[in-house]
């Protein structure tokens, strides 16, 4: 029955989130997240609702597509014994996106121990998320450094 209801409510999150206001707005669309909550991947089409002014990806669509990822993937690997949030974030804008481009994120359990350890020893933490998005030729677009806080209750 845990199961069950583990599988019911990533498959829940997995099709609600593509409905979250501002992934909606900007297109952008989960495509692919593991059980674990370890990898995900997103991708979002130019629409002419996501475009900028000279006709290429709006940079608030791009960092809304990497956004809220690491922040929930940690959540679900942490537990409920850590506080995660999302600090802060910087862009780094590479080429113009013309069109569909995606994003994987990865956190491996490495990653984990690391941030526990940390966290054990200096009661929280600022953790750096390098984030690729690139177009369907695989050409970087952008890269965002995401900062997620974390400690214990």
């Amino acid at each position: 029955m845990k199961d069950f209801m583990f599988n019911l409510r990533q498959r829940f999150l997995e099709k609600a989130i593509n409905f979250y206001g501002p992934f909606l707005g900007a297109g952008v669309r989960l495509e692919e997240m593991t059980k674990d909550y370890r990898y995900a991947r997103v991708t979002m089409p130019l629409r002419f609702y996501n475009k900028n002014y000279m006709g290429t990806q709006f940079g608030g669509s791009l960092y809304s597509m990497v956004d809220p990822w690491y922040m929930l993937m940690l959540i679900k690997n942490l537990g409920r014994e850590y506080i995660v949030w999302d600090k802060g974030a910087t862009i780094q804008f590479k080429k113009p996106g013309t069109g569909t481009v995606q994003a994987e994120f990865r956190l491996n359990q490495e990653i984990i121990e690391e941030i526990k350890l940390h966290v054990k020893e200096n009661k929280k933490m600022d953790y750096i998320f390098k984030v690729e998005v690139k177009d369907q030729s695989g050409k970087l677009i952008c890269e965002v450094d995401k900062v997620v806080y974390i400690r214990k209750k």
